[in-house]
C-alpha cells in the first residue's frame, strides 16, 4: 500500500527537494524571490534551472512546458524537449535559466480581443517562482504568466497576481499603523470547494449535446431527482469511491492538498475541497484538479462534468470560493478572536469588506458570470443574482453598537447540548452557516459562493484583492493624519457600517420578499450575462484597476470583448446543436412513433368491426399537434441565428442571444420534453434524465 506522505508531493519540485538540491546561496536566492518578490538574477535561474532538469530526468521526464492559463477559461502548453545536439553527432539533456524564465508560444491563436492582430503572433511566458513546477504525464509543467509583446497581460494568471501585489502593499500600510513590524508580506488565501457530476461514458457518447455543449439541451425531469435528500453525504458507490480515491492519489502526488469528499444534494453529483493555500497557487491546483477530474473519470468509463447546470430541474454545480487574506507570520486579517468587539484591527478589517462589497457590487456579479452560470444563480440551492453579506448575529450586534456609540460584549460561546449522555458537548461558533447568501462570513475568513464550478478561480479573487486594497489604501490615508488613532478607527468602523450596511442580510436569500427588498435598498440585481458583463468599464472601475495596476483600460477593454464574444459564441453553439439533434433525431423519431400509432389504429380498425381506438387517435393527434408546434419552433430558431450573424455590435449581439435565441431554445426544449413523456422509449433517440442520473 502507498505511503500518502512519501507520496505527497513526489511529482513537485517543492521547497524540499529546492533545499536538498541547490546550493545554498541559490536556494535564499529563489527563497527570497518567492516569499518577499524581489527579483531573480538569470545566473540564479540557471542553477535553478538545471537542478530542476536533473531532478526531472531522474523520474524519466524528456520534455518541460511552460504551463499558462490563457483567456480561453482552460490551461495551455507547448511541449520542448531538454535534448541539444552536440558536435559528434549526439545529444545531451540542457536546461538554461533563459528557457525557465521565459518561453515564446504564438499569441495570435489565442483570444486577446483585440489587444493582437493576427499577423503579430509573438507572446511570451514568464516563469511564475512563487507556484512550483511538477510533473504531469511525463512532462515538466512550469507554471508561468503569459503576455504579449508589447507587455499586455493575456491570461488570468498575471492580473491575479497584480492584485496580490497591490493587497500587500496597502495591507501592510495598515498593518504598520497598528504598531505590527513583524510582518514582511502579507497575501490572500483560497480554498476553492468543487462540485461535479459524474455519468456513465456510455450514456454520454450518445448525447451530442453533453459532447458539443457540456449540459442537456433536451431532456423531460425523471419522477425522482433529489426531492428525497438520500444523495446528500450518502455512501459513496464503488464506482465512484474507486474514482474518488486515485483522484486523491494522484493530487497528493502533485502537492494538491485535496481533504473532503462526498455526496452533493443532485443524483450523480459529488464534492471535492482543499484546504485552503495562497490565491495564485489555489488558483494553479484548482486548474489541475478540474483536468485531472476529467481524466481520471475517463479510466473508470465515466465522465466527469464541469459545467454549471448539465441538468435542467436539479442543483447546479459551483465552486464556492473561501477567501481570506493572512501575513508571512501566519496571522490571520480575518479572524475576530473570542472578543471581536475587542478587535479594532479585525472590525477596521471587516469595515473594509463591507465596504468595499457594497461600493463593488457589480464587479463581483460579473466576475462570475457566464453562460454556464446563468442557468444556475438563483435556483436550486444557488445564491441568487443579488451581491449581499452574511455577517451573523453576534458580528452584526458588535456592528450596531459601534454604529450607536454603544456597548458590546459577546458572551462566552454556548454549549451544544445533545441531551443524549454520552455524546460530548461542545462550543458553538460565532456564527451559524447561511447557505442561501452570496458572500458568507464562515468564522475565519468569506465564502464566495456564487462561483460556477467550470470558472477559473482566478477573476473573482482578482476583484476581492483589488476592491479590499482600494479600500486599505483610502483607511491608511486617513489613518495616517489621524491625531487620535482609535478614535478615528472607530469612525471609519461606523462610516463603513452606517453607509454600506444595505449589503448585510442575514436572512433567506432565494425568498421572493428578498429580491423586492434588495430592490427597495438599491442593490442590483444583474440576472444575467449580457446584463453584468457592461459595467466592466464603467469609468469608476476603469479608475480603480489601473489605479492599482491591475488592468491597464486597454486589458479591461479587451477581456470585455473575449467575455462577450464567448457568451454569444456558447448560446450560438448550443443553438446550433438543438437545431441538429432536432432535424436528425427528435423529428424522425417522433414522426416514427405516430406513423407506427397510425398503423396500430389501422390495423385495428380492419381486425374488428367498431373497435373502440379512441385512445390511440388521441394520443396520435396530440402528438401531431406537439410535433407541427416543434417544426415551427425549429424553423424559429433557425431564423433567430441568421439575424444573429447580421449583428456586429458585440453588447447587442449579446442581448440578442440572451433575449430571442436563448427564449427560442426554451420553447423548443418544452414542446421536446412533453413529447418524451409521451413516445415510447425504444425510438427515443438518446438516454433520458432517469437513465443518466441513476445509473452509475
Amino acid at each position: 500500500m502507498n505511503d500518502v506522505t512519501t507520496d505527497f508531493g513526489s511529482l513537485v519540485f517543492n521547497d524540499e527537494v529546492m533545499r536538498e538540491r541547490l546550493p545554498k546561496d541559490t536556494y535564499r536566492a529563489l527563497k527570497k524571490t518567492i516569499d518577499e518578490g524581489s527579483d531573480l538574477d538569470l545566473s540564479i535561474a540557471n542553477v535553478v534551472a538545471n537542478a530542476m532538469k536533473d531532478w526531472a530526468t531522474e523520474q524519466g521526464v524528456t520534455h518541460f512546458t511552460h504551463w499558462f492559463q490563457p483567456m480561453t477559461g482552460v490551461t495551455a502548453e507547448k511541449h520542448d524537449s531538454f535534448i541539444s545536439p552536440t558536435p559528434e553527432g549526439g545529444i545531451i539533456m540542457e536546461f538554461s535559466g533563459k528557457e525557465l524564465v521565459k518561453g515564446e508560444p504564438d499569441a495570435s491563436s489565442f483570444p486577446s480581443g483585440g489587444l493582437r492582430a493576427t499577423f503579430e503572433a509573438r507572446g511570451y511566458t514568464a516563469w511564475d517562482p512563487t507556484s512550483y513546477a511538477f510533473i504531469k504525464d511525463g512532462i515538466l509543467c512550469i507554471p508561468t504568466a503569459f503576455a504579449s509583446y508589447s507587455g499586455e497581460a493575456l491570461d488570468k494568471k498575471t492580473p491575479l497576481l497584480r492584485s496580490m501585489q497591490a493587497l500587500d502593499k496597502e495591507a501592510i500600510r495598515l498593518l504598520r499603523l497598528f504598531g505590527n513590524t513583524e510582518a514582511s508580506r502579507v497575501v490572500s488565501t483560497v480554498g476553492p470547494e468543487q462540485e461535479y457530476f459524474l455519468i456513465d461514458r456510455s450514456m454520454y457518447e450518445q448525447r451530442r449535446d453533453l459532447k458539443y455543449t457540456n449540459r442537456t439541451l433536451f431532456g423531460a425531469k425523471p419522477p425522482k431527482g433529489q426531492e428525497l435528500d438520500d444523495h446528500y453525504f450518502g455512501a459513496l458507490r464503488p464506482r465512484v469511491s474507486e474514482f474518488m480515491a486515485e483522484l486523491d492519489r494522484e493530487l497528493w502526488k502533485l502537492g494538491i492538498l485535496a481533504k473532503t469528499k462526498h455526496n452533493e444534494v443532485a443524483p450523480a453529483q459529488h464534492e471535492l475541497a482543499p484546504i485552503y493555500g495562497q490565491t495564485n497557487v489555489a488558483t494553479d491546483h484548482n486548474q489541475v484538479t478540474m483536468e485531472m477530474m476529467k481524466r481520471i473519470a475517463l479510466k473508470h468509463d465515466l465522465v466527469c462534468l464541469l459545467h454549471e447546470k448539465p441538468f435542467a430541474g436539479i442543483n447546479g454545480s459551483g465552486k464556492h470560493n473561501n477567501w481570506s487574506v493572512q501575513t508571512d507570520t501566519g496571522e490571520n486579517l480575518m479572524e475576530p478572536t473570542s472578543k471581536p468587539e475587542e478587535n479594532l484591527q479585525f472590525l477596521l478589517v471587516l469595515a473594509a469588506v463591507i465596504e468595499a462589497v457594497d461600493k463593488h457590487q457589480d464587479l463581483l456579479r460579473l466576475s462570475v458570470a457566464s453562460a454556464g452560470n446563468d442557468h444556475r444563480l438563483g435556483a436550486n440551492e444557488a445564491p441568487p443574482a443579488i451581491i449581499s453579506i452574511y455577517l451573523g448575529d453576534v458580528l452584526t450586534g458588535v456592528l450596531e453598537a459601534v454604529e450607536s456609540y454603544a456597548d458590546y460584549s459577546s458572551e462566552d460561546r454556548e454549549e451544544l447540548e445533545t441531551g443524549v449522555q454520552v455524546l460530548p458537548n461542545f462550543q458553538k461558533d460565532n456564527t451559524d452557516r447561511n447557505r442561501t447568501s452570496p458572500f458568507a462570513f464562515t468564522g475565519n475568513k468569506f465564502e464566495f459562493r456564487m462561483l460556477g464550478s467550470s470558472l477559473s478561480v482566478a477573476g473573482p479573487n482578482v476583484v476581492l484583492n483589488t476592491i479590499l486594497a482600494d479600500q486599505f489604501r483610502e483607511y491608511a490615508d486617513r489613518l495616517e493624519k489621524a491625531e487620535r488613532f482609535d478614535a478615528e478607527v472607530l469612525r471609519i468602523i461606523r462610516e463603513a457600517y452606517r453607509n454600506h450596511k444595505r449589503i448585510i442580510f442575514n436572512g433567506n436569500n432565494y425568498s421572493d420578499e428578498w429580491v423586492a427588498e434588495a430592490e427597495e435598498r438599491g442593490l442590483l440585481n444583474l440576472k444575467s450575462t449580457a446584463d453584468a458583463l457592461p459595467y466592466f468599464v464603467r469609468p469608476e472601475n476603469i479608475a480603480l484597476f489601473e489605479r492599482h495596476g491591475v488592468f491597464s483600460e486597454a486589458e479591461m477593454r479587451s477581456r470585455l470583448e473575449i467575455l462577450l464574444e464567448e457568451y454569444c459564441k456558447t448560446l450560438q453553439i448550443e443553438a446550433t446543436t438543438m437545431l441538429q439533434m432536432a432535424k436528425k433525431s427528435i423529428i424522425p423519431a417522433v414522426a416514427e412513433y405516430t406513423s407506427e400509432l397510425a398503423d396500430t389504429i389501422n390495423r385495428k380498425k380492419q381486425a374488428v368491426a367498431d373497435v373502440n381506438v379512441d385512445t390511440e387517435t388521441s394520443l396520435l393527434r396530440e402528438l401531431s399537434n406537439l410535433l407541427g408546434s416543434f417544426y415551427k419552433a425549429v424553423e424559429t430558431l433557425d431564423d433567430k441565428l441568421i439575424e444573429a450573424g447580421r449583428i456586429t455590435d458585440l453588447e447587442e449581439a449579446a442581448h440578442f442571444y440572451r433575449d430571442e435565441i436563448f427564449q427560442a431554445m426554451q420553447e423548443m426544449r418544452g414542446l421536446s420534453d412533453t413529447m418524451e413523456t409521451m413516445v415510447s422509449k425504444k425510438v427515443w433517440p438518446w438516454p433520458t434524465y432517469g437513465d443518466i442520473l441513476f445509473s452509475v
